[in-house]
């Protein structure tokens, strides 16, 4: 009886979380769409007292935008950022995740190491795309290297952070039980940084997806920057509200249409218990 009992309350719990959790999923659903439709609304009031070569109309903008994806070199500028962002990001999720594991296991690595580290942090996005046109001219690997230096040091810095957030006395237990530097590793610092690992490269990608636009200004002859800098010599300003509606409506799909509900599976366990 005790058991049918308990398992009648846990049964309830789980349904209290479910309908509290899809109460907050709707409100914040509300608050979002507000507030497009309240930034719809000023763009729309700015765009009747100014030149349409100044602040477009949201309407104009959307016209606009629907001819620009009816073109062919729409989707191939579309798909060159993106590989563009998705080639840097995964280099510098490797290696960022490396490093960042290697400092925060040998103490020593990581203080040789954390100058470096504040040092390229320091560097703006747009010096490393000046080095990089140096370094590579106007190539593929000029806006890759812009994208891993911006991206790179933020997951480093994450996975680091994440080190430090293991337990000393778990490391003890294990080796206390003879477990090897890579069980140790696998089983008890994963489990910590993960979390870390994903949150930074969120982040990561986001300013990746934004300094590629840098890069392919300064020195490409396609993608989203390119586009973006030919209408701006034209004043084609309802091509550049379209080409960063673009942008935007791209970051928006990854982050709550893929990173954020990825997250939130894999690491439901870390949701508060509520009270």
């Amino acid at each position: 009886m005790s058991d049918t009992r308990s398992a009648d309350v846990a049964l309830g719990e789980r349904s209290l979380w479910a309908e509290r959790t899809r109460r907050i999923g709707g409100s914040n659903l509300a608050m979002r769409l507000a507030f497009v439709a309240t930034i719809i609304v000023l763009w729309y009031i700015a765009s009747l007292n100014v030149p349409a070569f100044v602040v477009p109309s949201p309407m104009r903008v959307w016209e606009t935008w629907l001819r620009l994806i009816g073109t062919p070199t729409f989707w191939q500028d579309f798909g060159t950022t993106l590989g563009r962002v998705a080639m840097g990001f995964l280099i510098a999720a490797v290696v960022g995740a490396l490093l960042g594991l290697i400092m925060g296991v040998s103490r020593r690595i990581g203080e040789f190491l954390e100058p470096a580290v504040v040092i390229i942090n320091t560097v703006s996005s747009t010096i490393w795309a000046i080095f990089a046109l140096i370094w590579f001219g106007l190539s593929e690997a000029t806006t890759i290297f812009v994208v891993f230096m911006t991206a790179m040091p933020l997951i480093l810095t994450s996975v680091w952070q994440g080190t430090r957030l293991v337990s000393a006395d778990y490391v003890e237990l294990a080796q206390s039980f003879r477990m090897s530097r890579l069980q140790i590793l696998r089983k008890i610092y994963l489990p910590t940084i993960l979390p870390q690992f994903f949150a930074g490269s969120r982040l990561a990608f986001g300013f990746g997806a934004r300094v590629v636009l840098i890069a392919e200004t300064l020195g490409a002859s396609s993608g989203i920057g390119y586009r973006l800098r030919q209408a701006a010599d034209l004043v084609q300003t309802d091509q550049v509200f379209a080409w960063t509606l673009t942008l935007v409506i791209l970051m928006l799909t990854l982050e709550y249409g893929i990173l954020k509900p990825a997250e939130n599976y894999l690491f439901a366990w870390k949701k508060a218990v509520p009270v």
